[in-house]
């Protein structure tokens, strides 16, 4: 999958290219409109991650641009504008998806693979993990075939789980993840919380692994 980036921050840009390089995305950075626009000419896209403010111009015009000429390119928007407003001008303007800074790391590939999955067929929004199923998009949870009701925290930890079996998920990444309370997340022992209420509710306490001094994780 092929990703642009229209970042002006040199950091941020670099940011972004490691977080989706690890999940082995590749991208292409741009700095500005005039740059965004060139590589959009020299390059075909799976996913645009578009920053508001740019040095040139800004990336919701930019974005309202590539909608009038019918490029439907899924487009993410980052930006540090966080009310409500800001919000839906850009979902008018043609966005699908709108990430307020700062974000997680765990939060912007969560959104990155629902993005580009949109058309996949429907079978795969269902995660399945031994004789537990969760369905994401009707955010239900089913174990042997019976439904288990989850709080909206309990069912992101494990859905995000499911998404990266056999693969350790420290307990600030799973805290970054339902959090914004960046502060309080070094210190936090909601997650054990969560995760004990998690196990206790699908009555499958080996489903999700402790990992002593790291965090959790359900095996591949």
């Amino acid at each position: 999958m092929d990703i642009l980036i229209v970042e002006d921050e040199p950091v941020v840009a670099r940011q972004l290219e490691e977080t989706l390089h690890q999940e082995a995305y590749k991208t292409v950075a741009a700095g500005s409109v005039a740059a965004a626009k060139h590589a959009m000419q020299e390059q075909n896209f799976d996913l645009i991650l578009l920053d508001w403010n740019l040095p040139d111009g800004d990336g919701i015009t930019l974005l309202h641009g590539w909608r009038t000429q019918k490029i439907c390119i899924p487009v993410l928007v980052l930006s540090a504008n966080i009310t409500v407003d800001d919000r839906v001008h850009a979902l008018n303007a043609g966005a699908d998806d709108y990430l307020c800074k700062p974000h997680s790391s765990i939060e912007l590939l969560a959104r990155v693979r629902a993005l580009l999955r949109r058309d996949a067929p429907l079978k795969s929004s269902k995660l399945n993990a031994d004789d537990v199923v969760v369905d994401i998009i009707a955010r239900e949870v089913g174990v042997a075939g019976a439904p288990v009701k989850l709080s909206l925290a309990e069912f992101d930890l494990l859905t995000l789980l499911m998404q990266h079996q056999g693969i350790v998920l420290t307990r600030f990444q799973l805290n970054e993840h339902i959090s914004k309370d960046f502060d309080r997340i070094s210190v936090s022992n909601l997650i054990d919380v969560h995760i004990r209420n998690i196990r206790k509710k699908l009555d499958r306490p080996e489903l999700i692994q402790t990992v002593r001094g790291v965090g959790y994780t359900i095996k591949a």
